[in-house]
């Protein structure tokens, strides 16, 4: 079994010899330029680890790897059009480097690319399933987002709808990708849910984390702007338990607060957080994210592979939910 390093070197040399080279540069050069901007490359690793956790020569999975990278990019490229995003990874997103257009066509081709690169799998009897595990992620996602932007127009949100939409959003091109490289691995159907379930249940614990850090993590380790959600008046996890712990009068200040854009951010991410600390919220969420964490370990437990062979896995959710960046 390779280590995560081990892996990620694996994948990097294989991305840099799979460039966008073809004309017109105009298309292609946006495609390299957002593959270009780094990332944790967690989907395409975590395909890699699941199928070494079968089988030892994983640059039989790395073309269907690079698809599910080129799809998350794919979806990024998109998704910062529809925000209206400027940066990416501290680097100015694609539609405003090149334009609007670029980015709509440029990511267009990236979809067909990944499908290309998917088809490449050696284990071609698999590839029909394969597709299927990838639609299904694909479509999954888009519903996620479009939750995500229904949740900005409605009043009202209940933790299960927002636990529903991280999972489609978030957790199921995890899952999806750690499926796959089951699935190219020929694991057993058995093996092959639970690996997904593994990896759903992993991504759900980690939006809760992000959630969490997104408030009260260290901004210098955290690496973007503490208080972020509060001041886009987002309905993350936190605000949502929080609504549903408050008085009446500690809900009406928090739904005021987060209903307006306030000259004073600083002061509206202080007064959000003091509610928070009142009801004890970071607990909670750090005990809602132990609970997806623990039903993830269950499942890769019961995975039927040596113990030894799921520790480099172990380790990545592990550090992931340890992160401060």
């Amino acid at each position: 079994m390779q280590s995560f390093s081990q892996v990620q070197q694996v994948f990097q040399n294989y991305l840099d010899e799979n460039q966008f080279e073809a004309a017109p540069s105009e298309l292609y050069h946006p495609v390299n330029y957002i593959l270009s901007l780094g990332g944790k490359r967690l989907r395409p690793i975590m395909l890699l680890m699941a199928y070494n956790l079968f089988r030892e020569d994983i640059e039989k999975a790395l073309p269907a790897a690079y698809a599910v990278e080129i799809f998350h990019n794919f979806s990024l490229l998109h998704d910062d059009i529809m925000d209206q995003a400027p940066l990416r990874r501290g680097k100015p997103t694609v539609h405003i480097k090149y334009n609007t257009n670029a980015g709509i066509l440029s990511g267009d081709v990236m979809l067909i690319y990944a499908y290309k690169y998917l088809m490449k799998v050696e284990n071609q009897k698999r590839i029909i399933d394969l597709i299927n595990l990838f639609n299904k992620a694909a479509v999954e996602v888009c519903e996620g987002q479009q939750y995500d932007m229904n949740f900005e127009k409605q009043t009202e949100v209940s933790i299960v709808e927002y636990l529903k939409m991280i999972s489609l959003k978030t957790a199921v091109l995890l899952a999806g990708a750690l499926k796959m490289g089951a699935v190219i691995a020929d694991a057993t159907a058995k093996d092959s849910r639970l690996i997904y379930d593994f990896g759903k249940n992993v991504g759900i614990a980690f939006q809760l984390q992000d959630d969490i850090l997104d408030t009260f993590g260290d901004p210098q380790k955290f690496g973007k702007r503490v208080g972020g959600d509060i001041i886009q008046n987002k309905k993350t996890y936190l605000v949502l338990r929080a609504l549903e712990l408050a008085d009446e009068s500690t809900k009406t200040k928090l739904k005021r607060l987060l209903s307006e854009h306030s000259e004073n951010e600083n002061l509206k991410v202080e007064e959000v957080t003091k509610i928070f600390d009142q009801l004890n919220i970071q607990t909670e969420a750090e005990q809602v994210k132990e609970e997806y964490l623990q039903k993830a370990f269950d499942s890769l437990d019961a995975v039927s592979v040596a113990d030894k062979n799921k520790t480099v896995l172990r380790g990545l959710a592990d550090r992931l939910m340890k992160r401060e960046v």
